[in-house]
Parts: C-alpha cells; structure tokens; sequence
C-alpha cells in the first residue's frame, strides 16, 4: 500500500515535462510488464515492447534514456524472490532445497534471455546500458541522487529508500491525461518522513528483501511509531527496541486524533465530585439551593439539567481525561515495542546497509559513461527481421521518428548535415496537429535529386514508396503495440512527418518563422472574410467553415436538420390557419409528419 500512501503528494506532469532531459529505466521492469501480454501470442514480446518504447521515448517524449539491469541479487533478495514465486504458485515452502534450485534456475535463465535480447537491441539503437551491482532500481536512484540523470522511470517504490528524488511510476504515450510524477521533497513535507523513516517503516511492514516484516504491525502503526523520532535517530531507537529497551513513551507521536500531551499546569490531584443533576464540581443539595458557577440562569432557582453525553470541562475533568489518553498511547507504545523485541536481529543491519550504500555501479572517476550515438540501421534491421520477422521497410519505416529527430537535433549543433537518412531534405512545414492534446508540426520532406542517391536506397525501401500512400502509427494502442507518434506519410518523392515544434524551430529558425507569420495572416483573413452568424441561426456560412474539415455531432445535426424543420414548420403552421373541412386531414398529416414530439405537440396544441 506503499504507493497509496504516496498518491495524494504525486504532481500531474504534462507532456514536455521530460523534454531534453536524462531519465533512468529500469529494463527490468518493462521485461516483466510483457508477461501479461503473452496471452496475445506475439512473436518475443519483450523485444516489441523494448523497440516501440524507446522510439516512443526519444522521439515522442524527447527523452534521453540510459537504461539499468540488475546484477547479482543479494542472498536475502533471491531468498525472498524465491518466497514470493512459492506463494503465489501454491507450492509448499517445505519442499526439499534441490526442487527449489531447479525452479529458480529455470526461470532466470529464461529472465536472462530477455534481457540479453534487450540490451543488444538497445545497444544497435545507441542507447547508453548501465549494469548494477545489485538491484537495478538502487542504481537508478543513486544516479538521480548524484544528479547523472533527472528522473527514474520504475514502478518499485524501493527507489525511495535508495535515495532518488524523482520517481516515475509509469507512463501512457498514448493518452492526454498527464503522468503521476512523485517528488521526494513533497513527501517530506506530506508525510513529515524522511528516506531513513521510509527505510524504518519499511523494516516494520517488509520489503523485497524481507517480505515478513514485523508480526502484528501494519502501515498505520509503523507510521505512528517513525513519527516520534527524529532521521537522526531512529535507527538507534530501532535498535534499543529490539533488544527489549522500551524507550520512554513519546507524547509527541502525530496522529490524527490523539490528544494533547498533558502540560505540567497545577490541578487537583483527585478527582471532585460532582452534581449528579447538571454534572458540574460541587454537590447536588447545595446546587438546589442555588445554581453554580457554571450553569447561568435569569432566576436564582437552582442549576439546569445536564443533557445526554454531558462532558463537565472542569480541571479536574480534563486532568482525568488526560491522562486516561497518555494511558492509553502509553499501552499502545509498550504493545508496539513487544511486538518488536520478539523478532530476532530486528533490525536488519544488512538491509540498513543496503539501503544507505552509495557505490550501486562501477563507475570511473570523471563518472557513468552516458552516451548517446546513432543507430546501426542495418544491423538493427537484420536484427528484428531474424527476431520479430518484420519486413524490412516496416522496420525503416518505424525507426524514422527516431531518425528524424536525431537528425533535427544534429542540425540544430550543426547546421552543415544535409540530407535526413542520407536521401531527403527538409521542404516545408505543411500544418499544425494535434494529436493526443499535444502540437506537432508536419513536416515535408523531399527527395535529394540526385544521380549518387538514386541507386542508394534499399530494394526494401523502393518498393515502399512505389505505393501511393503509407500511412504509419496507427497500430492498435495496447501493452506491446503503442503507435509510434509522430506519424510518417510516403508519398512517392515525399516524406510527411509529425515533429515537435521546438525541434524545428532550432533546426530550420527562417522556414519556421514565415511558416507562422504565413499562419497568422491567414487566421487574420479567415476572420475578415468570415461572416457572423445571425441571431437565432445554427447555420454556418460555407465562407467561415474551412472545407475537409469534418463537423461535429451537434454541427452536423443542426445544419442539416433544423432548416428542414424550420420550413415544415413553416408550412404546417400555413395549412392550419386556413379555414377548411380538411383541418382534420391536415392535422393528421401534421402528426404522421417526420417532426419530433415536441414540434408536433406544439404545431398541433399551440
């Protein structure tokens, strides 16, 4: 419930957020995340789902992905690994130690495949592959913690005890709604916790290295109990519990609904007694005679009568009251630290450790290697064609967001490359899109002319713009096909795709420029020309209404429906008013007219 814990603190990030900076992923997750679509039989899910995220990310997103594996686990992580698969295979954990190694070995070896695959597509796309010592998720956190990377893409909350700032749990190329991004300097002001409060509520309720945790201690409790201790302090604390030292009860443990701690203020030490008639301090015969300094009436006639779940708020009351709540948060403080004294070697100083190390990789001394190069185009496609048995030019013709956003951000550091994959270049902006509520401008791009290029291009790639028109992308959205954004148009000679505007504009400054200025003066025209709608009238002039653009619901309906009306109306309201023997008649025909109810109803009643 770690993640529930965390919701109401998550920021809404839009689409740029990413945008030119360097995110660390965690492959493991997203070879695990194919499983559940092995249902639909796809040909090595994990390469599909690897190929068509890291285009996504870098092209769609602008991301900068370094991608971390995990290394060799820890022996209190493959113990609890192995935990984990028995329970949820119902096998009994007494089975012998031998029928344990087997199903362990077997399926990391089929793990280890998947990630071999992985990492030699990644490499073949120039994607920078960092291995960890151990978990992979403690590397990423240990770079956003040192400031190599901006952010960690995984869905293990063990991040945050490993020290990164910034997490994200998943995200959704493919959809307008923003991403949950969980910054750790919203949880400390939140939660009021800390990393090292986050390890200690994590040695309580478990964690992947120990599933078991404290018996009889939930998220609630160890919450509470983190909560009276400063970060300096509370593993120290945590020992002294565990070896059956109760700390003296802290009465300033945050909770919502518990008292206030008792001051030292001067009140009697016994309880007064009290009238038994309005509950007051004093007795019930002297209030008879006249009412008490608590209870206030116009007459001298004595006190009123308590009400039901009367609560008197004399001193002595709320001195009673008092310490009946310390009592009670004092139990609850002894209970909670038997609890923790009955665990053997609580806590973990091997957990401890492995949290708070800072050495998670083998790095140099100027640091992570983190480079980006281009991609082995035709290795990369020898590579899926052997694995995916995708055809050539499908393979080319995915990779050319990838391929044109390196080549827009090269030209930005460079204005002296030319040609996009060596054969096209930059024509013009043809229009503003909006897809998915983000902005793109499609771009054309035109063939080199030229005697060199003409026997350059691929056998695969000629019968591919041979065909009129291509259209890529539009794959169906799910788990293993997200489409590639932005999206390519072949057109013979012609090459349309969606780019982001920034990029553009750093690439081609003057073309962008008359493309908005001419934009602007169009808006200006079509503003000009366009004539107002007149009162009453759901009718758009054909003048205003650019052509090919498809209406809405509502538009079409009533440009097409209500003229009609209006003039049946017309005539059926004519009919009527003249006198005749066929009124009867007319008014038949009114009501099997094709009018709806309500225009009957008044065409007919008035």
């Amino acid at each position: 419930k770690f993640w529930e814990l965390l919701k109401p603190y998550a920021r809404f990030e839009g689409f740029d957020f990413l945008r030119d900076k360097k995110v660390a992923i965690d492959l493991s997750f997203w070879i695990v995340q194919q499983e559940t679509a092995l249902k639909t039989q796809a040909l090595n899910p994990h390469l599909r789902l690897t190929f068509f995220r890291t285009v996504n990310l870098f092209s769609k997103f602008g991301v900068f992905p370094v991608f971390v594996l995990d290394g060799t686990p820890s022996p209190l992580k493959s113990q609890a690994r192995m935990v984990r698969f028995f329970r949820f295979s119902g096998i009994d954990t007494s089975t012998s130690n031998v029928a344990e190694e087997g199903v362990s070995k077997e399926r990391n070896s089929a793990f280890k495949r998947c990630v071999n695959d992985c990492v030699e597509l990644l490499e073949l796309l120039g994607m920078p592959v960092l291995k960890a010592n151990g978990e992979a998720e403690a590397l990423c956190a240990q770079l956003n913690r040192d400031g190599h990377v901006d952010a960690c893409i995984t869905a293990d909350s063990d991040a945050f005890l490993f020290g990164a700032t910034c997490v994200i749990k998943s995200l959704r190329p493919n959809s307008k709604e923003p991403f949950e991004c969980y910054n750790m300097s919203d949880i400390e002001a939140g939660l009021g916790l800390k990393r090292k409060h986050l390890i200690a509520v994590s040695l309580l309720v478990g964690n992947d290295h120990d599933l078991n945790g404290v018996q009889g201690i939930g998220l609630d409790k160890a919450l509470r109990l983190v909560r009276g201790f400063s970060e300096d302090e509370i593993f120290d604390k945590l020992y002294e519990i565990g070896k059956g030292h109760v700390p003296l009860f802290q009465g300033e443990i945050r909770c919502a609904g518990d008292a206030i701690p008792c001051s030292d203020e001067s009140s009697p030490k016994a309880k007064q007694s009290h009238c038994s008639f309005c509950g007051h301090p004093g007795s019930k015969k002297a209030h008879f005679k006249s009412c008490c300094e608590y209870c206030i009436t116009d007459s001298n006639d004595g006190c009123l009568k308590k009400s039901q779940g009367f609560k008197c708020n004399c001193s002595s009351c709320d001195k009673v009251r008092k310490d009946k709540d310390k009592k009670k948060h004092e139990n609850w403080w002894i209970n909670v630290c038997n609890l923790i004294s009955k665990e053997t070697k609580f806590p973990n100083d091997e957990i401890i450790e492995m949290y708070m190390c800072n050495n998670h990789g083998e790095f140099t001394e100027e640091g992570p290697l983190l480079e980006w190069g281009d991609p082995k185009t035709d290795l990369l496609v020898d590579f899926l064609a052997y694995h995916q048995s995708w055809k050539p030019s499908y393979i080319r013709q995915r990779m050319l967001p990838m391929l044109s956003t390196l080549y827009l951000r090269e030209l930005a550091r460079n204005p002296n490359k030319t040609l996009l994959v060596g054969q096209y270049e930059f024509h013009s902006i043809q229009r503003v899109k909006i897809r998915y509520g983000h902005q793109y401008y499609e771009v054309k791009w035109k063939k080199a002319i030229s005697k060199e290029l003409s026997c350059a291009v691929p056998v695969e790639q000629s019968n591919m713009l041979e065909e009129e028109f291509i259209e890529v992308g539009d794959e169906p959205i799910g788990l293993l096909d997200e489409s590639i954004e932005p999206q390519i148009h072949v057109d013979g000679c012609w090459i349309l795709t969606d780019e982001n505007p920034e990029l553009v504009h750093s690439a081609f400054l003057e073309e962008a420029l008359k493309f908005r200025q001419e934009k602007e003066l169009k808006d200006m025209k079509r503003r000009k020309t366009s004539t107002p709608r007149s009162e009453g009238s759901f009718e758009m002039s054909e003048s205003s209404k650019p052509q090919g653009v498809q209406l809405s619901i509502t538009e079409f309906y009533r440009t097409t429906k209500t003229p009609s009306q209006a003039k049946l109306g017309e005539d059926l309201v004519k009919q009527s008013s003249s006198p005749g023997v066929g009124s009867s008649k007319q008014k038949r025909k009114v009501s099997g007219s094709k009018l709806s109810k309500a225009v009957r109803r008044r065409l007919l009643f008035g």
